[in-house]
């Protein structure tokens, strides 16, 4: 059975165990104890089984508009619907707080498609979000994420 909920400080540890290999891959930008805690209240994990199986974060840069970023499944998990699950639930969260619109840049452009984005030119993103996250990028300047962007 999978629990979903806000994640808590004392998930960290396991948040980074899950996460290592991706960053090492360069799929997911690297974020420090400090940077994570200081953003708790964005994420939403995932347990199967008493295990961390998952998470993500809605980070909202306007009023209007968020995104979905540091989403991982752990590697057994992948293929079961975890993920689709958990950026629905992340949605939600959304559309409670009133936000209209939420990108992501990704690699997997067909996973955010299925659920309902749709590509978008990466120009069309908020200036911030290049300088704040994709600078720390070991792909920046020359990055092939795709930018995608669902409306609510």
């Amino acid at each position: 059975m999978l629990e979903f909920r806000k994640a808590k400080l004392s998930d960290i540890e396991a948040m980074q165990a899950l996460v290592k290999s991706e960053i090492e891959n360069g799929v997911i930008l690297p974020r420090s104890n400090d940077e994570i805690a200081t953003s708790i209240r964005s994420y939403t994990v995932v347990f199967f089984e008493g295990e961390l199986a998952a998470y993500s974060a809605l980070h909202i840069h306007t009023p209007i508009l968020a995104e979905v970023r540091s989403l991982v499944v752990g590697e057994k998990l992948r293929g079961k619907g975890i993920g689709t699950k958990l950026v629905k639930k992340l949605l939600e969260e959304a559309e409670f707080y009133g936000i209209k619109k939420v990108f992501t840049l990704t690699y997997r452009k067909s996973f955010f498609e299925k659920i309902g984005f749709r590509e978008i030119p990466k120009s069309e993103l908020p200036e911030q979000k290049i300088w704040a996250d994709c600078i720390k990028c070991k792909h920046f300047p020359i990055c092939n994420e795709i930018a995608l962007l669902y409306d609510i």
